[in-house]
């Protein structure tokens, strides 16, 4: 199941088209039974997230917590329906809403990119090396098209 929780009230979003794209994402890479929480906040709130978690003291669009330590293209084994998690998202509303105009698509169009994004980090993969990052970049990419929206890189300062 996926859970979105909106803690901000600033922006409107389209929360359905957010579920949907979740569900085909996950559906794509073999996780459709398993649990993903997302929640929508503020600058604020994720900069906060962003300094304990990873010690950078500013806001950024997306903050990936993973339920299991993976390895790009690992697959999650459970024993049971209670271990079919694979993990929660924080997205900054706020932050995407300020950079939208670097990328000339829509609110709903970058956050598809940016849950795409976030939900390969929750299965392990990374760009924080070259080999690393080809190989997420090319699962993005074919996430993207599955979406229908145009592939970007790295949603933020990583």
């Amino acid at each position: 199941m996926i859970t979105i929780l909106n803690k901000q009230r600033k922006i409107t979003l389209n929360k359905d088209r957010l579920l949907h794209s979740a569900e085909v994402v996950m559906k794509e890479l073999g996780y459709e039974d398993f649990d993903l929480s997302i929640l929508l906040t503020n600058n604020k709130t994720i900069r906060t997230y962003n300094r304990e978690y990873r010690k950078k003291d500013v806001p950024t669009d997306i903050l990936s917590f993973p339920y299991y330590k993976l390895e790009p293209g690992q697959k999650i084994k459970t024993s049971d329906d209670e271990e079919k998690n694979i993990g929660d998202i924080m997205i900054s509303l706020e932050y995407i809403q300020g950079i939208l105009s670097l990328y000339n698509v829509s609110l709903e169009e970058r956050l598809d990119t940016i849950i795409i994004h976030g939900i390969c980090h929750l299965l392990g993969y990374s760009h924080y090396d070259p080999e690393n990052d080809a190989i997420m970049s090319k699962l993005e990419k074919k996430l993207a098209k599955k979406l229908k929206i145009a592939a970007s890189d790295c949603p933020s300062e990583c």
